[in-house]
């Protein structure tokens, strides 16, 4: 017969019958209409499971029949709960501890405030707490983040983003403050020079005097707006403002491999689950090799605080991530493409997005032990001007 469901929960017994009619006494149970399963040969016998409901039915068969039966094994929940009753202290001291756990770490133990500089953490945390986020309060009681973030947002003044971060027993509260206009700083008089050699495309004097113009050749350091007015016998000294681009040439070594290999996750993972006190780790789920080949471990920690201290209890995880790796070839020509698009972006990110490439040469190229190797000059029109205090009143 097949195994009754619920059987664990239920309890069964794993008996040895043996005697003169053994096979007589098994079908004297089942017609009975006991269930009985895994029935096997054992010495002079046989072995079978029973449920723990159906034992005491045994007795008439057994006498009717002249076998005898001796219990060789106790399954299942009753009997496990018989032995944790003899070990009720101890039972109970775990049963404690478990829900001493639960309870700790299902409370608030600190609140942090991140990302402020102008408005007080004192002012946020008190509006905090206004709301029901402060220390030892319960986490089911707790509104929803999104709540929360709208709700401190109106109620401090100056705070222009409010997130709200829950790790484990802590809660940090995340904010961006509203911009302020600055105050502008007193600017002494100054010129604008060129900080390369470069050949000027566009200029435009907000306040000084252009000393050069369109197409005009000039070296580092030479001056493009001044920021002296007038003459030798009246010299005025202003804050020299404006805009200079200039078409800068830049060269590049390029490099690029034909051959790059890149990992990815599959999507499988396997979890271990560990109980930390102290320095040790306890696990206690996730037995057991993952069988990937390649795999990559990330480990979180949930301990538990106390206001600003944090208690050597809590769980640990280790979540071993599945690997795979992929192997992709290029052509000459995709890799010299790539190379280029690189060297574009580290001009743009240098120099300004607002820079434009006029034109690009490649000066030399060859293809050696698995890479292109290529020098490519390029002509960018891009902000040439930088500032230079006047430090002296007589003269630029």
């Amino acid at each position: 017969m097949k195994e009754p469901p619920l059987s664990s929960l239920r309890g069964f017994v794993t008996l040895q019958v043996s005697g003169p009619q053994v096979e007589g006494f098994i079908n004297a149970v089942t017609g009975a209409g006991i269930i009985i399963w895994d029935v096997r040969p054992a010495g002079d016998g046989a072995s079978l499971n029973l449920l723990l409901d159906d034992f005491y039915a045994l007795r008439p068969l057994l006498k009717k029949t002249g076998c005898r039966m001796h219990v060789t094994g106790r399954h299942g929940l009753p009997f496990r709960l018989a032995r944790l009753w003899k070990r009720k202290f101890f039972t109970a001291g775990l049963l404690l501890f478990g829900v001493g756990l639960l309870l700790l770490s299902s409370m608030v133990w600190s609140v942090r405030v991140e990302g402020n500089k102008l408005i007080a953490s004192e002012d946020i945390l008190e509006a905090a707490r206004q709301q029901g986020v402060y220390p030892y309060q319960w986490i089911w009681r707790l509104d929803e983040p999104d709540k929360l973030s709208r709700q401190l947002t109106s109620k401090v003044p100056g705070l222009s983003w409010v997130g709200l971060e829950r790790t484990g027993t802590s809660i940090t509260i995340q904010v961006v403050e509203a911009d302020r206009p600055e105050d502008k700083p007193l600017l002494s008089p100054r010129h604008l020079v060129s900080r390369t050699d470069a050949v000027v495309s566009e200029i435009y004097a907000e306040q000084g005097r252009p000393v050069v113009s369109r197409n005009t050749r000039v070296k580092k350091g030479d001056i493009l707006i001044s920021g002296a007015l007038g003459d030798e016998e009246f010299t005025e000294f202003v804050v020299a403002k404006g805009e200079v681009k200039g078409l800068v040439w830049h060269e590049y070594n390029i490099e690029v491999p034909l051959k790059t290999t890149s990992s990815s996750y599959t999507g499988e993972r396997k979890d271990r689950n560990y109980l930390v006190i102290g320095n040790w780790a306890v696990q206690l789920w996730g037995y057991g090799e993952s069988g990937f080949d390649k795999s990559r471990i990330l480990t979180e920690h949930d301990m538990l605080t106390w206001r600003s201290l944090q208690l050597p209890l809590g769980l640990m995880t280790e979540k071993e991530l599945e690997l795979q790796y992929t192997t992709a070839t290029k052509e000459p020509e995709a890799a010299k493409q790539e190379g280029i698009t690189r060297a574009k972006d580290d001009i743009l990110a240098r120099y300004g997005t607002d820079s434009v490439i006029k034109s690009q040469k490649i000066l030399h190229e060859k293809k050696e032990n698995g890479k292109v190797y290529m020098k490519v000059l390029f002509e960018v029109e891009e902000r040439i001007a930088e500032e230079l205090p006047i430090v002296n009143n007589r003269g630029e």
